[in-house]
């Protein structure tokens, strides 16, 4: 117990002592959590790396209707498999320094499946910075319905009950319209 409290400490020291540094802690498998257990802003989850002072800067920012510029260490995710992180300034022009996470996820927790810049393509082909590069620049690369990116073919139903569903969480009932188009979507019909 001792020693689990005293890693604990340890970790929050180092993710205190990266911010005060403009930096970010390490990313790793053990980065991502349960979907679920971020802020909720109109359907996609939000976090920051760098702890709950920096949380507000990126809550401000998701909640605004005029946009911004996310700050350091913003975590953002629609569906538990795919997440962006945003970097230290200079990381990446070409994303606005954006780095994208496609990643397994299990009840046992996350792996990183892969990792990057322009080049990181989802489960279904998809390269995540053509999307998203088509946000209008005022979003700072964030895809909603009309920040000007192609539309995903998930409604918000499904993208609720995908979330809902992430096995890293503790188990959540779905309406029945949610568990007929996780069905669906599934392949299994309505």
């Amino acid at each position: 117990m001792v020693s689990s409290i005293r890693r604990l400490l340890l970790g929050a020291m180092a993710v205190a002592a990266a911010a005060s540094h403009g930096q970010l802690p390490p990313i790793d498998d053990g980065t991502f959590q349960c979907i679920r257990d971020m802020t909720s802003v109109r359907g996609f989850y939000i976090d920051n790396l760098n702890g709950a002072d920096a949380l507000a800067g990126t809550l401000a920012v998701a909640e605004s209707e005029t946009g911004g510029v996310y700050p350091v260490g913003s975590v953002v995710q629609l569906v538990p498999t795919e997440v962006m992180v945003k970097r230290e300034a200079g990381f990446s022009d070409a994303t606005h320094d954006w780095e994208f996470f496609e990643l397994d996820v299990a009840p046992e927790g996350t792996s990183i499946r892969v990792r990057g810049t322009t080049d990181v393509v989802n489960r279904f082909g998809g390269n995540c910075l053509d999307c998203h590069a088509k946000a209008k620049p005022e979003w700072d690369l964030i895809c909603e319905q009309t920040h000007g990116c192609d539309p995903i073919p998930l409604t918000p139903i499904m993208v609720k009950a995908i979330q809902k569903t992430d096995p890293r969480c503790p188990p959540v009932t779905l309406t029945d319209e949610e568990a007929a188009m996780l069905k669906a979507l599934m392949g299994g019909g309505s």
